[in-house]
């Protein structure tokens, strides 16, 4: 009879152990389960639920159902060129931005006495770039007086009025997303380091030229952190907002509209949040669109080790 008290008592220990670690697990990640229910569960709900309505902030939310999506695609054609305004600075910035982070980060991989140095000062742009200052800047720099145009003076170029100039509004904006390559140049360092110099050595031996094994080692090892760095940019370039909104504001006629600060005008500018939140639920739904194409095409270009 103690012999089997006592497997029953085991037994009721096993199970009560079974019952207690999930629940001990469930307690550590409380934290985060709280962060993620309360600051994104809860007001993407909320969000959602505003993009079926009409909020005016100052009244209660009335239903509309999905008006405002009919009424964003059919006569909204300010829409229209945001998302093409939107669409053209992402082509243009974030080819542009990763083939900048990937030479400088294989210039600044060589193994030159104070290189640490000269990875900060080039990674420096990446944390000021999209500061309110820097914009503030580089609205003075581009501007009619701005030093761009004196320097140009100076070669006895004509200047130009390069932010209120429809044409070439938007590209001040892509220089100034370019010059924020920091970010991805650190990770492309970080991938150049884990490719085995093997490889780069057995090529050199077979008569490789360094062109050549840069096309056949360097950027096959690469594309899953080109793959990482691409996803990552798009998804940021589609939420540009604060250099839009200090640079250019928009202007001149629209040419820099883009996607977040026209939903930050319907928003805060006009108090229309049904309709705002609308927007942000289609950006949403674009990143995403764009986001798992490049995630099917990766299947014909990105190269793993395995």
């Amino acid at each position: 009879m103690t012999e089997l008290t006592q497997a029953s008592k085991r037994n009721h220990s096993g199970k009560l152990n079974r019952w207690i670690e999930p629940i001990w697990g469930y307690v550590f990640i409380a934290p985060w389960l709280l962060g993620l229910f309360v600051l994104t569960i809860g007001p993407m709900s909320q969000s959602f639920y505003l993009s079926l309505t009409q909020y005016n902030l100052l009244e209660l939310p009335s239903w509309v159902g999905f008006e405002n999506y009919k009424e964003i695609f059919t006569d909204d054609k300010d829409f229209w060129t945001a998302l093409r305004v939107t669409i053209t600075y992402v082509v243009l910035s974030v080819p542009l931005k990763l083939f900048f982070a990937l030479m400088v980060a294989m210039l600044l991989f060589k193994p030159i006495r104070g290189m640490s140095v000269y990875r900060a000062i080039f990674y420096l742009p990446s944390l000021v770039g999209g500061s309110v200052a820097i914009s503030a800047i580089w609205r003075n720099l581009f501007g009619m007086d701005g030093f761009i145009n004196k320097f140009a003076s100076f070669l006895g170029i004509q200047g130009i009025d390069w932010i209120n100039t429809p044409e070439t509004a938007l590209y001040t904006l892509v220089m100034l997303a370019v010059w924020q390559f920091g970010s991805s140049m650190v990770i492309f360092l970080a991938g150049l380091k884990q490719i085995p110099k093997d490889l780069y050595e057995s090529a050199s031996v077979d008569g490789a030229s360094k062109f050549r094994s840069f096309f056949s080692i360097t950027l096959p090892m690469l594309t899953p952190i080109i793959l990482f760095n691409l996803v990552m940019q798009i998804i940021g370039s589609f939420q540009m907002f604060t250099q839009a909104f200090i640079v250019t504001k928009g202007g001149p006629i629209n040419s820099t509209l883009v996607y977040a600060l026209y939903l930050y005008q319907k928003a805060f500018a006009y108090f229309n949040m049904g309709y705002a939140s609308a927007l942000a639920w289609i950006l949403l739904t674009i990143i995403a669109l764009f986001t798992a194409l490049v995630f099917w095409s990766s299947k014909k270009w990105v190269h793993y080790e395995t």
